[in-house]
């Protein structure tokens, strides 16, 4: 199977800690042409550390890490410390990685990247609020028709909100950024609220992987039990849903999920429903601009993780 080629743009963030190491544990399915970061989950100079720390972790220091956005589009700023902890990735030692930042222009690496290689060849993963993805493609409108697709994680129909009583974070969080990338004119498929619940660690869960002796399974158990005790707190649900690693776990294993086609729009106009994801099922093929994922299957993603990162 010839690998993916990947660009992975990122807000670490507990789960994109863990999409990152499923990502960097896939050497022969996902060709991993460089990681960008975003303020989200933490704020810029976190999150880019983060990434790095995750890719020092997971021994691929050949991998580039762009920081990119500090702010969204439009609206102030909001992080999301309660769940991510003061650090933004839980409980891993933060230390300065050994490996620097290829440079601090995300979205114009984006643009550079989908350029050189060759049409429909490049997937774009987006796990964190998408400001860089909206201002590569305000740089470059020709870069959208060129990607092979966009899988990203955000939003929320069924489920409800994750911040606000109708909006996931991601969004939420850049809402003029995300509707920007849903007019992108490439194929974008979504996994929000509606799946990764669906994807829970629970606590037998997690014991199968801490009782993988590898450096990326124990870093990976160690932050689902931080995100467990966080997610008991907040919520009392046993498990706390793995969000951003269903995007990686469905470009190595699609028939993990179930997805429609569906038309998604955002709300950015302020108000009660600010975030919102509007996603309409009820459309013709040439109406809908996008797959939306409706089911997962949470004892397969988390055999999938416990496979890659054991090696």
């Amino acid at each position: 199977m010839t690998p993916v080629k990947l660009i992975i743009d990122c807000d670490p963030g507990v789960d994109d800690a863990v999409a990152l190491l499923l990502a960097f544990a896939s050497r022969e399915a996902l060709d991993i042409l460089g990681v960008t970061t975003v303020a989200g989950n933490a704020g810029l100079e976190r999150t880019a550390r983060n990434a790095r720390l995750i890719r020092q972790i997971a021994n691929r220091p050949e991998i580039p890490v762009y920081s990119g956005a500090s702010r969204p589009l439009l609206r102030d700023p909001v992080e999301a410390g309660d769940f991510h902890g003061p650090s933004g990735i839980g409980p891993i030692p933060v230390v300065e990685p050994d490996v620097p930042l290829a440079g601090d222009d995300a979205p114009q690496f984006i643009v550079d990247t989908i350029r050189r290689e060759p049409p429909n060849t490049v997937t774009l993963a987006v796990t964190g609020p998408a400001t860089n993805v909206a201002l590569a493609l305000r740089l470059a409108p020709d870069i959208g028709p060129r990607l092979r697709q966009i899988v990203v994680m955000g939003g929320a129909r069924s489920a409800g909100g994750n911040i606000t009583a109708s909006a996931e974070y991601n969004v939420y969080a850049d809402p003029h950024a995300f509707q920007e990338m849903l007019n992108a004119g490439c194929p974008i498929a979504i996994f929000g609220l509606d799946v990764t619940y669906q994807v829970l660690t629970l606590p037998e869960r997690i014991d199968a992987l801490e009782a993988i002796d590898t450096p990326g399974a124990q870093a990976a158990a160690a932050i689902m039990r931080f995100s467990n005790a966080v997610e008991a707190d907040h919520t009392r649900r046993d498990g706390a849903p793995l969000h951003d690693p269903c995007t990686i776990a469905w470009l190595l294993k699609p028939d993990l999920f179930t997805l429609r086609p569906a038309f998604v729009q955002v709300e950015t106009h302020n108000g009660v429903a600010f975030g919102h994801t509007a996603v309409e099922f009820r459309v013709t093929p040439d109406q809908a601009n996008a797959l939306w994922a409706v089911g997962a299957d949470g004892a397969g993603v988390f055999a999938l993780i416990n496979q890659k990162l054991a090696l």
